[in-house]
């Protein structure tokens, strides 16, 4: 550029990025699919591509712990979310995968595989394509301060894990099962299987779980699900013009 020549200038986006961050459980997939509903926005949800991957790891037999398959693994992989009105459609490769990255062995190996530097900078890339024009509600662990530093709202989801374990186990297996001795175990494996993962994801060396310093930070420990969505709203409204909604 020669001396004196203004440079260009880059069109901000037309629409905002609405990142939510937050740990294991947290309900940030309940908070992602409210406000793209609220808002007409897409809903990518980040950590669907994280579960695709370890699947297709688990379905050939691969080592976790061997980042270098596991980059070459995704490198060969071609994941797509279809945002639909009850949640993403995963395809991985151009098949549905959708309910089977949803089971808890899919959703354990994800979080073995999510801790390699290069695979999660591929990862990026990924979400950055799909997140580029804004008008998206993308949630995970690292949106607000890895794969969109400059969302224009950054939400930081948590709730104790006593509190996140139990929210979970209410939203999985009959009723009737709920007071029995046995049911009681599985719940605190569950709280025990949260603080675990909590711990791999907040020490990991690469993109740790942590707010964004300008993230606002939402406590749910005490909250009722209709009033952590109604939070949710005011939070975007507070942070981004009428126009940029609509």
């Amino acid at each position: 550029m020669s001396e004196g020549t203004i440079p260009p200038v880059i069109p901000a986006r037309e629409h905002p990025v609405i990142a939510i961050d937050g740990p294991a459980g947290a309900g940030k997939s309940t908070m992602a699919a409210h406000l793209a509903r609220r808002f007409g926005f897409l809903n990518l949800e980040t950590g669907a591509m994280y579960r695709a991957l370890a699947f297709k790891a688990i379905d050939n037999d691969l080592d976790f712990s061997d980042e270098a398959a596991l980059v070459e693994l995704a490198e060969n992989t071609r994941i797509a979310l279809e945002p639909q009105l009850e949640g993403n459609r995963v395809l991985l490769d151009g098949v549905d995968v959708s309910r089977r990255v949803r089971e808890p062995d899919v959703t354990a190996a994800a979080s073995r595989v999510s801790v390699h530097p290069r695979l999660r900078a591929w990862m990026v890339d990924q979400q950055r394509l799909l997140g580029r024009r804004g008008g998206v509600v993308m949630e995970g662990r690292d949106i607000g301060t890895v794969v969109f530093p400059d969302a224009e709202v950054k939400i930081f989801l948590d709730a104790a894990p006593e509190v996140r374990g139990n929210r979970r186990y209410r939203q999985s297996g009959p009723a009737e099962t709920k007071f029995t001795e046995q049911a009681k175990a599985t719940e605190e494996a569950m709280v025990r299987e949260l603080k675990e993962r909590d711990e791999r994801d907040r020490t990991r060396a690469e993109s740790p779980l942590r707010p964004a310093e300008d993230a606002v930070i939402l406590d749910s420990t005490s909250m009722t699900l209709d009033e952590v969505l109604v939070a949710a709203e005011k939070i975007v409204r507070d942070h981004v013009t009428e126009a940029q909604l609509h």
